[in-house]
């Protein structure tokens, strides 16, 4: 029997999510299509695709005006739709979930980037959505900000699952893995279960090679242009090596046999922003086992159709730490980039949030007019 690229990725190890949802894709099959014929087994969301789903349907325009005669306002009936939309995808892949016993089919839904640098807050915002959607096969996503690490250990020790997001570098993976090991580590010495729990990593690719490329077109060499579009994939087997370090830990060894499951990379940001680049330029370097790729609906097709699904991790790892070296003899320092990525990305972030509730506002019927 044939299979898809996609499914042979999976044949390979890594998980293929879906970093898209909308209720056309619930209401139609499509979503259900995507879990049977191409493996999918997991779905990330945000602000912005919620945004972009209410902007592009108008499959959300009666539960709206429901909800809003109902007495409810733009932020309640946004958090309600949402969490609709999750706890549908959720029970789609709850087979996929009871199959691999917990090791895959998740859905991830984002708690607030206002929140980003207040762990209490988020700790109190994540455990609300782990309650309120009730779902074993939901990961709350929290930005992998100082106070988003210590949210995460708080979180594991609590027993929710995470996506650590907004990651931009083997350094702060490395305190995320640690935050998540520690987490474990409480909860087990607390003599509570470790094995239901999940987590997962999330280290946004392109948008490294969109600064890293932008810094050395500004040089004005001609070998620094050469190094053009090879940071991104090379931060992100530095991160895998260290995730295989993180594995040999001797504290995660002894949460390994009480069958806590590894925090697994998963490479985020994955569509190529950059014409000139190949559209599945961050999906084939980067297929290794124990990760996630998580696709936008256009790189998934893209992948459907001319994908070369190979086990490529290592190759160019000694290359990797070479180019770190080179693109500091052009003033760029990788840790700096990942800095300002990481503040960048909350603010984008908390823009999206921002502009989600602005367009909630202007689709909720006024009292006058409901």
């Amino acid at each position: 029997m044939t299979i898809s690229r996609l499914q042979a990725i999976a044949k390979l190890g890594q998980s293929v999510w879906l970093d898209y949802i909308d209720r056309r894709l619930l209401d139609d099959g499509s979503l259900k299509q995507m879990i049977e014929n191409d493996g999918v087994s997991g779905v990330t969301t945000n602000p912005s695709i919620f945004e972009n789903a209410l902007a592009s349907t108008s499959d959300y325009a009666a539960d709206i005006a429901q909800l809003a005669a109902a007495g409810n306002e733009g932020p309640g009936i946004t958090d309600l739709l949402m969490r609709q939309d999750v706890a549908r995808a959720a029970d789609l892949l709850r087979p996929v979930y009871e199959r691999t016993q917990g090791a895959d089919g998740y859905v991830s839904i984002e708690a607030s980037p206002r929140l980003a640098h207040d762990t209490e807050a988020t700790v109190a915002e994540a455990e609300y959505l782990w309650a309120a959607l009730a779902r074993p096969n939901v990961m709350i996503k929290v930005p992998s900000t100082k106070e988003g690490v210590a949210a995460l250990r708080q979180l594991s020790a609590a027993g929710v699952n995470v996506n650590a997001t907004l990651l931009f570098s083997a350094g702060r993976y490395r305190e995320v893995a640690e935050a998540y090991r520690e987490g474990l580590k409480q909860r087990a010495m607390a003599g509570k279960p470790v094995a239901t729990l999940a987590s997962v990593a999330s280290f946004f690719v392109s948008r490294i090679d969109t600064l890293v490329d932008r810094r050395l077109e500004e040089c004005g060499d001609a070998g620094a242009l050469t190094l053009r579009g090879q940071a991104a994939i090379a931060c992100a087997r530095l991160a895998y090596q260290e995730f295989r370090r993180q594995q040999g830990d001797p504290v995660w060894q002894q949460l390994a046999a009480l069958s806590a499951r590894p925090q697994r990379l998963l490479w985020a940001s994955t569509s190529t922003k950059n014409p000139a680049y190949s559209d599945i330029r961050y999906v084939d370097p980067l297929i290794a086992p124990l990760t996630v790729n998580t696709m936008t609906p256009e790189t998934m097709a893209a992948y459907r159709d001319h994908g070369e699904p190979q086990l490529r991790i290592d190759e160019g790892v000694a290359e990797a730490e070479v180019l770190v070296a080179r693109l500091a003899t052009y003033g760029i320092d990788l840790d700096q980039v990942a800095a300002q990525l990481e503040e960048e990305g909350v603010g984008r972030f908390a823009e999206s949030a921002q502009k989600l509730r602005e367009r909630m506002k202007s689709l909720v019927p006024s009292p006058a007019s409901a």
